[in-house]
């Protein structure tokens, strides 16, 4: 026969400061928790933020060793166009310079933190050529990021649009 938790365990039998031990205990290791958390939620935003720069830098210079790192091997992005680009075909628009990026200036970046996920927005102004023709403008991009057992973050989505003129300035 089972007994209520008040029966099996009743407090009126421990002492008093016992009680309040515990009470504190309790409490300070469910602050505690809490602390580590927004201390990781904290460290994974600076990473992704590092990151983030990394892939800003490997566009700029056409450093594809950089993308090979940061690109998951089963990453999907959609450009602007509407174009679908597993992990392949993006390393080798940068290795052919289908894509040629010479200016990239981000702002009003977001990362939200989901699990083992993070998902990034920012507005992002460029300069450069997509399959030799001119790319000026401003967009908005959206990167996905998933954190690997070793730790390691890599990018698995990437949507791109294009932020209209008005709405740019």
């Amino acid at each position: 026969m089972r007994l209520p938790l008040s029966r099996s365990f009743p407090s009126s039998r421990l002492p008093k400061g016992i009680a309040m031990a515990l009470m504190f205990l309790l409490v300070c290791g469910v602050a505690a928790g809490q602390g580590r958390h927004k201390e990781h939620k904290r460290d994974y935003k600076r990473e992704i933020e590092h990151l983030e720069e990394q892939w800003r830098t490997a566009q700029l210079t056409g450093d594809e060793p950089a993308m090979e790192r940061l690109l998951a091997d089963d990453y999907l992005g959609i450009s602007m166009s509407g174009q679908v680009n597993d992990r392949n075909q993006q390393l080798d628009r940068m290795r052919q310079r289908d894509l040629v990026l010479t200016r990239i200036d981000l702002s009003d970046m977001k990362i939200k933190l989901l699990g083992q996920v993070a998902i990034v927005t920012s507005l992002a102004k460029i300069e450069g050529t997509s399959d030799g023709a001119p790319m000026n403008g401003v967009y908005r991009y959206t990167r996905i990021y998933r954190r690997y057992p070793d730790g390691s973050w890599k990018v698995t989505n990437f949507e791109v649009t294009r932020v209209p003129q008005s709405r740019a300035d």
